[in-house]
């Protein structure tokens, strides 16, 4: 809870643009007339920026031209004035290389779209993966109030009476129709059927696993993050966001009052029960550092070690996020895990995290497991060190088949995407599947961007053997849809020299996941060698955007944040000159 006094109208931040007497307060005021408003609409105040992601190649947001209308309905209600501003979508299905190549562009547009214009308080409109990190990056470096309007999972898929789920489902039935077991025309069914409604990916992918991290860590009114988009409850949650985002403004609860230590752990804790995506894990990691709380890779393995997976959704478990939200949503589930969050965590209806929670029941203790019957008792990620992973790589335990997470094989090594696109097929690859998948230059700067490369297909010829999971490690990430044995983040990356750039084919690597152990079984001489004989690639881009990120982006272990952006709000910049 903050103490600050209610705030008077000169004291906010848009009367220095309208409230001033003098010729450039003049100019914003005739311009605001302009555009059809008079004195009265906006004049003491609070001036809401609406961050709204909506874009014709964003299917995932193709719903929120109408929810920023209801956003802006209930700031209208409550006394604000509302300006909508759209920024960079970041659309999952259609960016390349990667989205996450422009998180941190998203990150940077928030941050000083709020900082330039007249804004007291924002609501933040995202959903598609990286959309909610880079918002709440760029809201918590400028630190004004600011609420989340979560984009809502859509609904459930169909395939001949059979529910479908976004990605999980994409990759269960590639790999059939890769293995000859369904038609073309079953495919097509299947991409006809699997996205039918606005809404982001309806499994504990890593769009809801990071709106529901928001909503732990106390940035969405509770149980906005669970709300399937087109359903009418997700409309009013969007006006009630309007209306509680003013109020904010009076209050003066700025983000950072909401996102502290306290915050984070509960978000961490969170991801860890939802069995929530591998994405988190850089995701939170930049987030925090955003807020000068200190979150490392050790802090989510120690978690995990003591927090159980409770939501059997896709694609650790059976449901997805329809299912979920009917059995109680992410209300229900925080219910079952009071010993593990801090509940005095202030959120942003001003309450505590306790109290948000207080009544929230369960509906179906198969989709919200209770705590004695979790779909897995801990680890529902793990961090792994290793010669071959020195500061750390990641995996999903839960994702994986069993007798996996203990497993030696020989390395059979792709130099890059488009080396492993070409061979990955060949009847003549040396694979089994006792092998180890590696691929290579797929991290931040070697991709770049970090892209979604992890999940490395099983080759067509193991596919046809009846083999659907194989060891597989990489630098790069994977959708927090997708599954499989898959070691992912291997830090430091391949393309700056990280040892994972001197595996070889036919190389021992071991995998002990209880152990938390990666090892690549290469003595340290020959490891040695291969480093001296080793030269750096030649970097991707040189100019532009793609060199900016290049020169400062950080390793996944420290987030990818930039390293400028990463020291607490407005670092260099401060308020703009407006006299």
């Amino acid at each position: 809870m903050t103490d600050k006094p209610r705030k008077k109208p000169e004291a906010l931040r848009s009367h220095r643009w309208y409230g001033v007497n003098d010729l450039r307060s003049f100019g914003h005021r005739s311009r605001t007339a302009q555009m059809g408003y008079d004195r009265s609409d906006y004049m003491g105040k609070p001036v809401i920026a609406i961050i709204n992601t909506w874009s014709e190649i964003n299917s995932c947001h193709s719903h929120f031209r109408q929810r920023a209308d209801e956003v802006k309905r209930g700031v209208w209600q409550a006394g604000g004035f509302p300006i909508e501003m759209p920024a960079i979508s970041l659309a999952e299905p259609f960016q390349k290389p990667t989205t996450m190549l422009y998180r941190n562009l998203l990150a940077m547009e928030t941050e000083e779209l709020l900082r330039s214009y007249p804004a007291d308080g924002a609501v933040l409109m995202g959903g598609c993966d990286k959309t909610t990190p880079a918002l709440v990056m760029g809201a918590l470096s400028m630190n004004l109030p600011a609420i989340f309007v979560p984009a809502g999972p859509m609904l459930r898929g169909d395939y001949r009476g059979q529910f479908l789920g976004s990605g999980s489902d994409t990759w269960k039935y590639w790999a059939e129709l890769r293995a000859g077991t369904i038609t073309e025309d079953d495919w097509r069914e299947v991409e006809d059927g699997i996205a039918r409604s606005p809404g982001h990916c309806m499994t504990m992918g890593t769009a809801s696993t990071m709106c529901s991290a928001a909503e732990a860590m106390g940035l969405t009114l509770p149980g906005a993050s669970s709300i399937p988009a087109p359903d009418s409850r997700h409309q009013q949650m969007a006006t009630l966001s309007g209306k509680r985002i003013v109020d904010m403004v009076w209050e003066d609860l700025a983000i950072r009052d909401v996102v502290d230590a306290r915050a984070i752990h509960n978000a961490v804790t969170t991801v860890l029960a939802l069995g929530g995506s591998t994405n988190a894990i850089v995701h939170l990691i930049a987030m925090a550092r955003r807020a000068g709380v200190a979150l490392d890779l050790p802090r989510f393995d120690a978690l995990a070690r003591k927090t159980p997976v409770l939501a059997n959704v896709r694609p650790s478990g059976k449901y997805l996020m329809e299912d979920f939200y009917y059995a109680g949503g992410l209300r229900g589930l925080l219910s079952r895990l009071t010993d593990l969050l801090d509940l005095s965590a202030t959120t942003v209806n001003a309450n505590t995290l306790g109290a948000n929670l207080a009544g929230a029941q369960v509906f179906n203790d198969d989709v919200i497991r209770p705590r004695d019957q979790p779909l897995v008792e801990s680890d529902g990620l793990a961090v792994l060190r290793g010669n071959l992973a020195p500061d750390g790589a990641v995996i999903k335990p839960a994702a994986a088949e069993r007798h996996l997470l203990k497993h030696t094989g020989p390395a059979v090594v792709f130099k890059d995407y488009n080396d492993m696109a070409a061979r990955v097929d060949d009847p003549a690859l040396a694979v089994t599947k006792d092998s180890v998948l590696v691929l290579q230059s797929a991290g931040p700067q070697g991709a770049p961007g970090l892209p979604e490369w992890g999940q490395l297909p099983i080759p067509r010829k193991l596919l046809q053997e009846g083999v659907r999971d194989m060891v597989r490690i990489s630098d790069a990430r994977m959708s927090g849809t997708s599954y499989g044995a898959c070691v992912l983040h291997v830090a430091p990356e391949s393309h700056v020299g990280g040892p994972l750039a001197l595996v070889k084919d036919g190389d021992l690597i071991e995998l002990d996941v209880p152990a938390r152990k990666l090892t690549l079984k290469v003595d340290d001489a020959e490891l040695a060698r291969r480093r001296a004989a080793w030269k750096p690639p030649k970097p991707h881009y040189t100019r532009g955007f793609g060199i900016l990120y290049l020169k400062h982006v950080t390793q996944a272990n420290e987030g990818c944040d930039f390293d400028f952006l990463e020291e607490g709000p407005g670092k260099g910049i401060g308020e703009p000159e407006i006299h």
